[in-house]
């Protein structure tokens, strides 16, 4: 077999890149591609151009493969103090620190020139500010008790860019989609933060789960009724049917449930309500689609 040809040293160099570059968990990635499907596929009015979804597709994991690497390189010395992170390759020294940022700079351009070559010039433009979102991200958890909300607009600055490059332009509708995703990536991400809460406060990294403390879980749910309703808004204003509104019911359903996991604040459930929100995404995006195409 293949693998057994490949000397030892190399295999498990290449394991340690696809950690670094979290290959084997794609569940970011996978909560930054549903936006992004949303936005193209309502852009497109059901049907997005095929050379948009593939580019968009690889974009996102490209970007989130380069956002993982950045994020190991800034916080290779933290990382080591955290349960869920102190064996990471960079963390652990097996990869070099130049190797993590040669990786992220490589993937951005990577998606850079998918953009040139691809896309309108619009979308160029919108590319610079995700690049700059990807990249300050991660230096936010020593400044302030928001990096949530950073990582927000960098996982949704992929709607502006999918909007942009479908219809050439944007609209009321394309930023409502993103202050929805926003308010979406808070609410997920906290539930991801509570996991390390207690090794965080030790270590001195900031985090809305730090912020929010006992009221963690209420304003989590707070944040998910307004991602329901600005949906709610969407669907209004492009005249959407019972499929999406269906699809807003289970993710509404799903939020419901994710709040039972959580509601001990203990880390395996807290990590399950963040895992959650994959289908929580992929059932808005199946009403979506399922609504444009019988319409």
């Amino acid at each position: 077999m293949l693998p057994d040809a490949v000397p030892e040293h190399i295999r498990s160099r290449l394991a340690d890149y696809a950690q670094l570059l979290r290959i084997n968990r794609p569940i970011g990635a996978l909560l930054l591609l549903w936006p992004t499907y949303w936005a193209l596929w309502l852009a497109g009015d059901g049907s997005p151009g095929i050379g948009n979804i593939v580019i968009f597709t690889l974009g996102v994991f490209f970007m989130r493969a380069a956002g993982c690497a950045i994020n190991d390189f800034a916080d290779r010395d933290w990382d080591k103090h955290v349960k869920r992170t102190k064996d990471r390759p960079l963390t652990a020294g097996r990869i070099e620190p130049w190797e993590a940022v040669a990786l992220f700079g490589g993937l951005c351009f990577i998606s850079f020139l998918m953009v040139v070559l691809f896309t309108n010039t619009l979308t160029l433009y919108l590319s610079f500010g995700g690049a700059v979102l990807a990249f300050v991200y991660p230096f936010t958890k020593r400044h302030t008790h928001l990096p949530q909300l950073f990582l927000g607009a960098a996982f949704s600055w992929s709607i502006p860019m999918a909007w942009a490059a479908q219809a050439g332009e944007l609209s009321q509708v394309t930023w409502l989609l993103f202050t929805a995703n926003v308010l979406w990536t808070v609410a997920y991400d906290t539930f991801y933060a509570m996991v390390d809460r207690d090794d965080d406060l030790k270590v001195g990294i900031k985090s809305t789960a730090i912020l929010f403390g006992d009221a963690d879980r209420i304003i989590i749910s707070v944040l998910q009724a307004m991602v329901i309703f600005i949906l709610i808004i969407v669907g209004h204003r492009c005249e959407l049917g019972t499929f999406y509104y269906l699809g807003l019911v289970a993710m509404a359903c799903l939020f419901i449930y994710q709040q039972f996991l959580a509601k001990d604040r203990e880390r395996d459930g807290c990590f399950k309500a963040f895992l959650n929100n994959n289908w929580a995404g992929f059932a808005v995006f199946t009403g979506l689609a399922v609504d444009l195409l019988l319409s």
